[in-house]
Formats: C-alpha cells, sequence, structure tokens
C-alpha cells in the first residue's frame, strides 16, 4: 500500500483533559483513511493515553510516536510565582528511542511533582538533564 507522506507529530487527544477532542479509534480510522504511516500522541503534559496509544496504533498497523507537549516554566519548575507577561511556554518533546521514553516519563512526572503551578511545567534545567533520547520541537 502506498503510504501518505505527510505524518502528524502534533495531536492531542482525548487525555489531553480540556483540549483534546480526538477518540484513539477514531485518530487511527481518520490515519488509515488517509494512509498516514504513523501518527504522534503529543497531550498537554502528560503520557496517560501512552499504553493505550500505543496498543491500538500497532493493532492498526500504524506506527505509533510518543511525545508530549510540555509547559516550560519561564524560569525555575520550583517557583510558584506569577508575574504579568510571564507564562509558560510550550514545547513538543517526541521519543526517539527506549532512553527517550524513560526521559520523557522522568518529565512529566517532575512536571507534576516538582513544578506544578496551575500545571505540570518543566525547566530547561531538567531538559537539560534528561534530554537524551527526545527531539523537541516549537509548539
Amino acid at each position: 500500500m502506498k503510504h501518505s507522506e505527510f505524518v502528524h507529530l502534533h495531536v492531542h487527544t482525548q487525555y489531553s483533559l480540556l483540549d483534546g477532542m480526538i477518540r484513539l479509534d477514531d485518530l487511527f480510522q481518520k490515519a488509515r483513511e488517509y494512509k498516514m504511516p504513523a501518527v504522534a500522541i503529543t497531550d498537554h503534559g502528560n503520557m496517560f493515553g501512552a499504553i493505550d496509544f500505543y496498543q491500538r496504533a500497532y493493532a492498526c498497523g500504524i506506527k505509533p510516536i510518543i511525545g508530549a507537549e510540555l509547559y516550560v516554566a519561564p524560569k525555575s519548575r520550583f517557583e510558584k510565582s506569577y508575574a504579568p507577561g510571564e507564562t509558560a511556554n510550550h514545547l513538543i518533546v517526541l521519543v526517539k528511542n527506549m532512553q527517550g521514553y524513560k526521559n520523557l516519563m522522568k518529565l512529566t512526572s517532575a512536571g507534576f511533582l516538582e513544578g506544578f503551578y496551575y500545571r505540570p511545567r518543566v525547566d530547561k534545567e531538567i531538559l537539560k538533564e534528561f534530554g537524551e533520547g527526545l527531539i523537541a520541537a516549537s509548539a
């Protein structure tokens, strides 16, 4: 089967609370309809749907690309204050290999456990520490 040359690398699914809309079955149905060889999951600040996404993608014959759209704190993830004009920036992070998968799990966990301030945030320091095996792109 001839595949499309387009792959979605920024997709919010039902696991992006208050932001995602597409359910996984519908996503894979459309991906197959458009002959897409792969599709990514980049939910906001979490990996809640990663395993479900991975298993369903393979069952549909579509290569799963695991990722997340991280919130990056303007300074430190430990700083819990707000100044006008300062917001968390968005960063798409995609897994390249098993080390990247482990590192993305560490980043998203730290976002909730250490950096949570209205949303789960990371900072440049922890991105540098756990960046191996990850591909980052502007959101």
